[in-house]
Protein backbone atom coordinates (compact mmCIF):
# COMPACT_ATOMS: atom_id res chain seq x y z
CA UNK A 1 0.00 0.00 0.00
CA UNK A 2 1.36 3.40 -1.03
CA UNK A 3 -0.08 6.09 1.25
CA UNK A 4 0.08 10.02 0.03
CA UNK A 5 1.13 12.59 2.63
CA UNK A 6 -2.37 13.68 3.05
CA UNK A 7 -2.83 10.31 4.24
CA UNK A 8 -0.80 10.04 7.09
CA UNK A 9 -2.96 10.76 10.32
CA UNK A 10 0.25 12.45 12.25
CA UNK A 11 0.43 14.89 9.09
CA UNK A 12 -3.52 15.48 9.94
CA UNK A 13 -2.91 15.82 13.75
CA UNK A 14 0.13 18.30 12.98
CA UNK A 15 -1.48 20.40 10.79
CA UNK A 16 -4.10 20.53 13.29
CA UNK A 17 -2.38 21.29 16.35
CA UNK A 18 -0.06 23.95 14.73
CA UNK A 19 -3.08 26.15 13.60
CA UNK A 20 -5.20 25.25 17.29
CA UNK A 21 -1.76 26.72 19.07
CA UNK A 22 -1.59 29.80 16.33
CA UNK A 23 -5.37 30.81 16.76
CA UNK A 24 -4.66 30.14 20.41
CA UNK A 25 -1.54 32.30 21.09
CA UNK A 26 -3.09 35.35 19.03
CA UNK A 27 -6.30 35.33 21.34
CA UNK A 28 -4.09 34.92 24.45
CA UNK A 29 -1.32 37.56 23.56
CA UNK A 30 -3.64 40.45 25.17
CA UNK A 31 -3.50 38.64 28.55
CA UNK A 32 0.54 38.04 27.87
CA UNK A 33 0.06 34.69 27.93
CA UNK A 34 1.25 31.65 25.78
CA UNK A 35 -1.09 28.85 25.34
CA UNK A 36 1.24 26.56 27.37
CA UNK A 37 1.12 29.26 30.27
CA UNK A 38 -2.72 28.94 29.61
CA UNK A 39 -2.32 25.40 30.58
CA UNK A 40 -0.68 25.54 33.45
CA UNK A 41 -3.04 28.55 35.08
CA UNK A 42 -5.90 26.48 34.24
CA UNK A 43 -5.02 23.74 36.48
CA UNK A 44 -4.19 26.07 39.48
CA UNK A 45 -7.26 27.54 38.95
CA UNK A 46 -9.12 24.55 39.23
CA UNK A 47 -6.36 23.41 42.50
CA UNK A 48 -4.64 26.30 43.76
CA UNK A 49 -0.78 24.98 45.40
CA UNK A 50 0.07 22.21 42.76
CA UNK A 51 3.95 21.32 42.82
CA UNK A 52 5.88 21.57 39.82
CA UNK A 53 5.81 17.80 40.00
CA UNK A 54 2.02 17.38 39.95
CA UNK A 55 1.80 20.51 36.63
CA UNK A 56 4.75 18.60 35.10
CA UNK A 57 2.35 14.89 35.10
CA UNK A 58 -1.24 16.71 34.51
CA UNK A 59 0.41 18.27 31.22
CA UNK A 60 2.67 15.19 30.44
CA UNK A 61 5.95 18.26 30.17
CA UNK A 62 9.33 17.46 31.18
CA UNK A 63 10.24 19.14 34.87
CA UNK A 64 12.49 21.30 33.29
CA UNK A 65 9.93 22.61 31.04
CA UNK A 66 7.52 23.31 33.67
CA UNK A 67 10.38 25.11 35.75
CA UNK A 68 10.87 27.27 32.96
CA UNK A 69 7.02 27.90 32.79
CA UNK A 70 6.47 28.78 36.51
CA UNK A 71 9.78 31.08 36.38
CA UNK A 72 8.35 33.25 33.54
CA UNK A 73 4.56 33.19 34.85
CA UNK A 74 6.25 34.18 38.29
CA UNK A 75 7.96 37.07 36.67
CA UNK A 76 4.88 38.31 34.89
CA UNK A 77 3.29 38.53 38.17
CA UNK A 78 0.74 35.60 38.51
CA UNK A 79 2.30 32.78 40.18
CA UNK A 80 4.67 32.63 43.15
CA UNK A 81 6.84 29.29 44.43
CA UNK A 82 6.35 27.95 47.80
CA UNK A 83 8.54 25.09 49.27
CA UNK A 84 6.27 22.60 50.58
CA UNK A 85 6.08 22.60 54.07
CA UNK A 86 6.10 18.99 53.87
CA UNK A 87 9.04 17.98 51.57
CA UNK A 88 11.49 21.20 51.23
CA UNK A 89 12.71 19.58 48.22
CA UNK A 90 9.54 20.82 46.31
CA UNK A 91 7.92 23.69 45.64
CA UNK A 92 4.44 24.63 45.17
CA UNK A 93 3.13 26.86 42.56
CA UNK A 94 0.23 29.13 43.98
CA UNK A 95 -1.76 31.94 42.11
CA UNK A 96 -1.23 35.72 43.32
CA UNK A 97 -3.72 38.07 43.35
CA UNK A 98 -3.55 39.27 39.79
CA UNK A 99 -3.18 35.31 38.93
CA UNK A 100 -6.76 34.97 40.01
CA UNK A 101 -8.03 38.16 38.42
CA UNK A 102 -7.04 36.85 35.28
CA UNK A 103 -9.00 33.54 35.51
CA UNK A 104 -12.46 36.12 34.94
CA UNK A 105 -10.33 37.58 31.66
CA UNK A 106 -8.84 34.16 30.32
CA UNK A 107 -11.58 31.63 31.50
CA UNK A 108 -13.92 33.10 28.83
CA UNK A 109 -11.37 33.66 25.95
CA UNK A 110 -10.88 29.27 26.53
CA UNK A 111 -14.45 29.05 26.22
CA UNK A 112 -14.72 30.76 23.28
CA UNK A 113 -12.33 29.23 21.56
CA UNK A 114 -13.44 25.61 22.71
CA UNK A 115 -17.14 26.65 21.10
CA UNK A 116 -15.18 27.50 17.97
CA UNK A 117 -13.41 24.60 17.50
CA UNK A 118 -16.17 22.16 18.54
CA UNK A 119 -18.66 23.86 16.50
CA UNK A 120 -20.78 21.42 14.43
CA UNK A 121 -19.39 18.78 16.67
CA UNK A 122 -22.06 16.41 18.29
CA UNK A 123 -21.34 15.05 22.54
CA UNK A 124 -20.92 12.13 20.68
CA UNK A 125 -18.54 13.14 18.11
CA UNK A 126 -16.48 14.84 20.62
CA UNK A 127 -16.64 11.37 22.58
CA UNK A 128 -15.37 9.39 19.79
CA UNK A 129 -13.12 12.05 18.84
CA UNK A 130 -11.48 11.86 22.38
CA UNK A 131 -11.63 8.24 22.29
CA UNK A 132 -9.71 7.80 19.44
CA UNK A 133 -6.75 10.57 20.28
CA UNK A 134 -6.59 8.35 23.32
CA UNK A 135 -5.54 5.73 21.68
CA UNK A 136 -3.76 6.80 19.26
CA UNK A 137 -1.90 8.70 22.66
CA UNK A 138 -1.54 5.09 24.06
CA UNK A 139 0.14 3.41 20.68
CA UNK A 140 2.71 5.98 20.86
CA UNK A 141 3.47 5.18 24.44
CA UNK A 142 3.85 1.43 23.71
Amino acid sequence: MNLRVEDYISIKLHQTDLKLTSEIKSRLQPYNLAPEQNLVMMLLWEKDGLTQNQLSEKLGKDKTNIARMVVNLEGKGFIERKFCPRDRRSLEVYLTEDGRKLKEEVVPVSEAFNADVTEGLSKQDLEHLDQVLTKILNNIKG
